[in-house]
């Protein structure tokens, strides 16, 4: 194959926001982001999460894996998926108005999409996001204390785009016993295991604190920030991002 075919906004989510009257001091930025829809039970997307284990270590990128459940009817069902990662796919096929929807897919800051086996594929679609103002605005992320700090740069007045958290389990080993990939030992990079809407952002200069616990949910041990229009429904362009400990 390729295989054809949230999040809870419900979250508890303390939110203290502040605009600040200048840019902060620029962290090293990354240059895009790269999400890996992928499943345990379909045969053509070990390679891609091997490739995500290369691009999870290129500083220069955000490279997450966002596990669907929608192949486990096929025998295996994956014990990482989460339906709302489903749903976010077919989101961006909606926003993208291709309605593209297989495994593995790269989707590439927002907008683009590419086998997600392919590296020459996924790098080649970065121009294209970058052409709808994909990761140019400055995104940085700290934690002090029990708080997570973003600090968000300025854009164009009146932009309009949601701050995500995203909790991330930076590997995890699965031994697959039965389905496409019966026998295979397969090992998963930087697992987003929810998003959290924590704030919105208008174009200026602003700040958030969020709890640190929101990125500590099932098994994570990091977390990426990401700024990016449309809704958790239609999911649009990432403008920016930044990753936490380890990433």
């Amino acid at each position: 194959m390729p295989r054809p075919y949230s999040l809870p906004l419900s979250a508890a989510v303390a939110v203290l926001s502040a605009t600040v009257s200048h840019a902060q001091a620029p962290a090293p930025q990354p240059r895009a982001v790269v999400e890996l829809f992928t499943s345990q039970g379909c045969s053509s997307c070990p390679p891609a999460d091997k490739l995500m284990g290369e691009f999870a270590r290129d500083p220069s990128l955000v490279a997450m894996s966002l596990p669907i459940d929608y192949w486990d009817y096929l025998g295996w069902k994956d014990t990482l998926a989460d339906h709302a990662f489903t749903a976010r796919q077919k989101g961006y096929g909606e926003q993208r108005g291709d309605r593209q929807v297989y495994t593995p897919q790269a989707v590439i800051d927002g907008v683009s999409h590419a086998i997600g086996s392919n590296s020459q594929a996924v790098e080649a679609a970065e121009p294209t996001a970058k052409a709808k103002g994909a990761m140019s605005v400055a995104v940085s992320a700290e934690t002090v204390g029990g708080k997570i700090r973003v600090s968000l740069g300025a854009g164009k007045p009146g932009a309009q785009a949601g701050v995500y958290l995203v909790p991330i389990r930076k590997r995890c080993d699965v031994e697959i016993t039965r389905g496409e990939n019966k026998g295979k030992s397969v090992t998963y990079v930087n697992v987003a295991r929810g998003l959290v809407p924590v704030g919105a952002w208008n174009g200026e200069a602003r700040v958030f604190e969020v709890a640190a616990s929101l990125a500590q949910q099932r098994e994570s041990d990091s977390y990426v920030v990401l700024l990016q229009t449309g809704t958790p429904e239609r999911p649009g362009v990432i403008l920016g991002a930044a990753k936490g400990p380890g990433l």
